[in-house]
Parts: C-alpha cells; structure tokens; sequence
C-alpha cells in the first residue's frame, strides 16, 4: 500500500511528538490523531526567520486540535559558542529538551533520513545506522520511506511549512540529500531495502 506507514515499534500513550510543523512531524501528528492516543506536541522555536512562522503555524495546529504543547525558544545561531556547526548546535539543543522530558518523545525520522546518514557516515570512515533509540527518544518511521510519508499528506490533505533552508547545499545533510544521493540511487537503486532490511533484523533480534 503506498499510503502505509510501518513503524519500527509502538507508540505508548502520552508521548511526546517533536514536531517542526514540517511534512514528516505533521504526518507523525496525524497519525497519532489518527490511532486516538493522547500525545503533546513538542516544538523547538530555532531563532531564525523561518522559526516564526513555523512555530505559529504549530501553535494554532495544537490549538485547534486541544493537544497541549510545549516550545522551546533557542538563541540564534550567531549568538551561541561557534565550535559547532549550526547542525550541530541545533541538534544539541532539541535534544537538551527531549532527554528532559518524562515519557517517550517520538520523532519523524524515515528510511531516506537513514540512508542519508548511512552515505555520510561511510564517507567518515565507519557506516552507521540512525539509532532506534536514543534515552527516551524513539524513532518509529525508520522503515517508512519519505515518498510514503509524501503520499499521506497529499492524501489526507495535510498542512505544513516547509523550512527554506532544507534546499541549501551549505548544510551537509542537504548536499548529500540533493546532490550525492541522485548518484547513490544510480550505483545502488535498492540502497533502501538494504537499510530496511538492517532496521527489521535489529527488530527481530530484539523480539527473539
């Protein structure tokens, strides 16, 4: 089915969803809507011009759907310790906020995030998968491919924004996405199922 998605692992009641108001965290919240389990949103405001608009974009989302909300507002870039890449210093600062919290926090990571950071980690020296795990964060969608994600949301209608700095090669998640994956899918064209295949034996293992 082209509009399903796979999860990794169940969603428990009361979770948490890390949503950025984009298409991956709006899909995420639908589902959990969906699935009629209780859920607040967690949102991180990242300083930048773009975070305005997502975070009122989020706002009003989780108030006309009564889920409780929690923001996080982070000093712009320019202004915090420069030894980081912004990636990073983001990154350290979502994740600051979600190990704080008590309960699962779930985020939208898919299988082409996955293979992302499986090419770049090979470039590094040592292939690796996104965990499925990582403390209290759990990441469900790792086996559902982005096009899936896609196809819901055209589906069932559902709104987002879309953070212009996702097509600036500058950042490196968006050179491998934009100009090296292309390439990747032509040398590989079944690099995904490769992955998938990893994500369902760590699954299965720890079933057993």
């Amino acid at each position: 089915n082209k509009t399903m998605l796979r999860l990794l692992q169940m969603i428990p009641n009361n979770s948490y969803i890390a949503c950025s108001g984009g298409v991956d965290s709006m899909v995420m919240c639908d589902f959990m809507l969906g699935s009629k389990k209780k859920f607040t949103i967690v949102h991180v405001h990242h300083g930048t011009k773009h975070a305005d608009d997502a975070y009122n974009f989020v706002k009003s989302f989780a108030q006309k759907n009564n889920i409780p909300l929690i923001v996080k507002k982070i000093n712009s870039y320019q202004e915090s310790n420069a030894k980081k890449s912004c990636e990073e210093y983001w990154r350290d600062e979502r994740y600051e906020l979600f190990h704080s919290l008590e309960g699962k926090v779930v985020t939208g990571h898919h299988l082409d995030d996955a293979v992302e950071w499986w090419v770049f980690s090979s470039l590094h020296g040592k292939s690796k998968l996104i965990p499925v795990e990582n403390k209290n964060v759990i990441r469900p969608l790792l086996i559902t491919e982005k096009s899936k994600i896609l196809n819901w949301a055209a589906r069932k209608n559902i709104q987002h924004v879309n953070d212009p700095s996702n097509k600036e090669v500058k950042y490196r998640r968006n050179l491998i996405r934009h100009k090296l994956l292309p390439h990747v899918l032509q040398v590989n064209p079944g690099i995904r199922k490769v992955i998938k295949k990893k994500y369902l034996s760590i699954k299965n293992n720890n079933e057993q």
